[in-house]
């Protein structure tokens, strides 16, 4: 790849830093079709232009390349090692071609880990390309460590309730921990003005260090090239936010079953540093009921009937979660048999329409209290001699 060559990569191709590589590839394969050798024969400019296509797409379509030159401003084999061959000189960055820094890239990543180097000062010395590059890199990790707007976390809390307030609708009373925005500091984290000039570098967001004969601009190292400091605010330590508990009120709509999932916008913890707050998810357990029982939206429940009602037939009161109803019993019904009762369960408030309720009816055998009846249950008999378990036998 050539060097000493001022070039913009991205300008060549015609995107964005923060582009992704799908919109890098895109471009790429668009100036490609267009200033292909094939497509202008004989066309010295355009060959010219395909070269650079070719090497700007060779860089930003690698991420270590793309990475050493989003750093650095420039890429070579030498680059990725910490030289820098070919680019115009401006506020922390290296402006001269030529040189091999791999050496020197070396000696900061040994200064980087704490140990020694080659060609590094002696104690008390003054500072080598070693100090150089070590305080370059750190400048950068400072810089990524700079407080960020964070959106907040979402919360959830459990409530239980009860089996007609699940049905008809209710409201409950929560008490809940969350973070909220600093007071003293309105969730910016700062105090005063909020910032103030770094001493360091006057505000400037750059240091000049002398090396030799050279002299660098460098990335500040106290501010992390930004030119000013955060007076931190001391009730939240520069996080924006507090710990703190507050009452909400949250209705609960009919129709809500166990495990039903609530969302209340904007009470979850406050964001660090401005952002966004989360929600509050409320989870809902619902009480089980003497006579009912839930099935979603429908209602099921389990009815006694007469061993007369069984055999002649008639029509039941039974109860709903509406109050009473009329249900018609067959003739010759057998315990266990279900009926149902359409549209007479839960609301459901999402498809606007109602479940359904399912009666189980078990026959209630009395007890014969004399000779009298015990001789009609025995001339019944007479007049059902069927045995009904003897097709249980016949499929053993």
């Amino acid at each position: 790849m050539a060097t000493g060559v001022k070039k913009d990569y991205y300008k060549t191709l015609g995107v964005k830093r923060g582009d992704n590589d799908d919109a890098v590839r895109k471009a790429y394969r668009r100036l490609a079709r267009k200033y292909h050798p094939d497509v202008n024969p004989g066309d010295k400019a355009a060959e010219d232009r395909f070269k650079d296509i070719q090497e700007a797409y060779d860089v930003l379509s690698d991420e270590k390349k793309r990475q050493v030159y989003d750093q650095f401003g420039f890429y070579s084999p030498n680059a990725a090692a910490g030289g820098n061959p070919g680019r115009e000189s401006r506020p922390g960055d290296f402006g001269f071609s030529g040189f091999d820094f791999s050496e020197f890239a070396k000696q900061a990543e040994a200064g980087r880990r704490g140990g020694p180097f080659p060609g590094a000062s002696a104690p008390g010395g003054g500072g080598g390309f070693g100090d150089l590059f070590s305080q370059f890199f750190r400048s950068n990790e400072t810089a990524r460590q700079q407080p960020q707007a964070v959106s907040g976390e979402d919360l959830e809390y459990s409530v239980d309730i009860g089996f007609w307030e699940a049905i008809r609708g209710t409201s409950v009373r929560l008490n809940i921990q969350r973070y909220e925005n600093c007071v003293q500091c309105r969730g910016t984290g700062n105090i005063n003005s909020g910032v103030t000039a770094c001493t360091e570098c006057n505000g400037s967001g750059e240091v000049n260090q002398k090396v030799g004969a050279m002299r660098f601009n460098l990335t500040c190292p106290r501010c992390a090239g930004g030119g000013q400091l955060r007076n931190t605010c001391a009730a939240c330590s520069g996080d924006g936010r507090t710990s703190d508990s507050e009452t909400v009120d949250v209705r609960i709509p009919a129709g809500a079953q166990s495990g039903s999932r609530l969302r209340v916008p904007g009470k979850g913890n406050a964001g660090a540093m401005g952002g966004r707050p989360g929600d509050l998810y409320i989870i809902t357990r619902v009480g089980a009921h003497a006579l009912f029982s839930r099935d979603g939206d429908d209602i099921r429940i389990k009815v006694p009937i007469t061993v007369s009602e069984a055999i002649l037939g008639g029509k039941i009161e039974v109860p709903t979660i509406d109050g009473r109803a009329l249900l018609k019993i067959p003739p010759a019904t057998s315990s266990g048999k279900v009926f149902r009762l359409r549209e007479k369960g839960v609301l459901n408030r999402r498809t606007d329409k109602r479940g359904d309720h399912y009666i189980e009816v078990q026959i209630a055998v009395p007890e014969v209290p004399g000779e009298t009846a015990k001789d009609l249950a025995r001339e019944f008999a007479k007049l059902n001699p069927e045995d009904p378990r003897a097709k249980l036998f016949e499929q053993t």
